[in-house]
């Protein structure tokens, strides 16, 4: 059983019974001692769940954590990229993201910093997303407020579109907008396959004060079918070492500031 489908089953059994041992979870789940504590632990520190001595409990606020819950941290370069767009959010910002893995990875290390949950600030950070699977992890989070757009949702990237999204988020202000694209280069600047996800990502780009696109490697100096948004307005790109260095010269060139983690 992957990480992915134990912890899915791990909650599913947390939301059923609201309190799990390490020996109930090694019976039920059929892995080692050592493997339900480490889920345990990785657990609690995204906040989803409370440790207690031989066990967790169910969050506060989580009495009906969702058992469809998705681990995405198979991929090395998106969580090492997603670690740090998380870490430039400032605490009683507002930050928006769209749909994607990427995305969705970002917004999950940022709800599960110590920092952010330790505040006395209440909420220390608002989220505003059209991903809803990023708001259903979100809504799980204490210190965090939440925003979902309205819209229509495309099944293919959980993402909303179209003019209810378009009408909330123009009554909006974002600090920073961490952006999700398929593909992003200095001639093409940063597109996507769908074009109203493009729309409705444009208008986020427009809201924001700074705009950070999160692309893995393979995604830098390609162009994608639908633009959202030209290179000069992107303010940073976090990607890895896999990316094209010619391709991000090019950015660079452009005026945009390029992290490679």
């Amino acid at each position: 059983m992957d990480r992915g489908a134990r912890w899915s089953a791990l909650l599913s059994l947390l939301a059923e019974h609201g309190r799990l041992t390490v020996a109930e979870t090694v019976e039920a789940l059929g892995v080692s001692e050592a493997t339900v504590r480490r889920d345990f632990g990785e657990l609690a520190a995204q906040q989803l769940v409370t440790r207690t001595h031989g066990g967790i409990v169910s969050a506060a606020v989580a009495y009906d954590l969702p058992a469809r819950y998705r681990q995405a941290g198979s991929d090395s370069a998106k969580e090492r990229i997603a670690a740090r767009a998380a870490e430039l959010v400032r605490e009683g910002s507002v930050v928006g993201f769209n749909g994607g893995t990427t995305t969705s990875a970002t917004a999950r290390r940022l709800a599960a910093r110590a920092d952010l949950a330790a505040s006395s600030r209440r909420p220390s950070v608002t989220v505003v997303t059209n991903a809803l699977n990023i708001a259903t992890e979100m809504v799980l989070r204490p210190f965090v407020r939440c925003v979902s757009l309205g819209g229509v949702a495309r099944p293919e990237s959980y993402e909303l579109s179209g003019p209810l999204a378009s009408m909330v988020l123009g009554e909006l202000w974002l600090d920073t907008v961490v952006l999700g694209v398929d593909a992003v280069s200095a001639a093409g600047g940063a597109a996507c396959e769908h074009e109203g996800e493009a729309g409705i990502n444009s208008l986020m780009v427009e809201r924001a004060e700074r705009v950070v696109v999160v692309a893995t490697g393979p995604k830098v100096g390609r162009r994608a079918f639908a633009r959202i948004c030209p290179a000069p307005t992107v303010d940073l790109l976090v990607t890895d070492g896999s990316a094209d260095p010619d391709a991000l010269a090019e950015l660079g060139a452009a005026g945009v500031t390029v992290e490679v983690v």
